[in-house]
């Protein structure tokens, strides 16, 4: 893995898709955050002494908005706020981020790709189930 990303651990079949950090962070040469959005996972590193790691689940997803003030939308960054499912507002924020709207896109994307491959695997078990079911009832007849 990425030097950069030694305190991500991420799992066997885990992709990172996109990463970034506030833009003043850069600006100054100092990273104080992390952000990165991967195939499976939302992540946000925060601290310098400490690290604090988030993570929000793409299945936990809810809402992605998006927001640029006047010098954001002139500069090409914003922010963007993640809600997720049973949780009360945002519960993570990509601050001061390059191409918010894109960012956006990005994790609407990986959210889309991440139910339709439950949905296939729900449905890939039912199908087991029902052959099972079907096989039983025949050795039973």
């Amino acid at each position: 893995m990425n030097k950069e990303f030694d305190w991500l651990t991420l799992d066997s079949d885990e992709e990172v898709i996109w990463h970034g950090n506030p833009k003043i962070q850069r600006l100054i040469g100092f990273t104080f955050t992390d952000y990165v959005v991967t195939n499976q996972a939302l992540y946000r590193k925060s601290g310098i002494f400490s690290r604090n790691v988030q993570k929000i689940g793409l299945d936990k997803v809810q809402n992605i908005s998006f927001s640029q003030g006047l010098l954001g939308k002139n500069f090409g960054y914003g922010n963007v706020d993640i809600s997720t499912a049973g949780g009360s507002g945002v519960e993570m924020r990509f601050l001061g981020i390059q191409e918010p709207k894109t960012v956006q896109e990005t994790i609407n994307r990986q959210t889309k790709t991440d139910k339709k491959g439950s949905e296939k695997t729900e449905k890939d078990l039912l199908k087991a189930i029902l052959g099972e079911l079907q096989e039983l009832n025949e050795n039973l007849s």
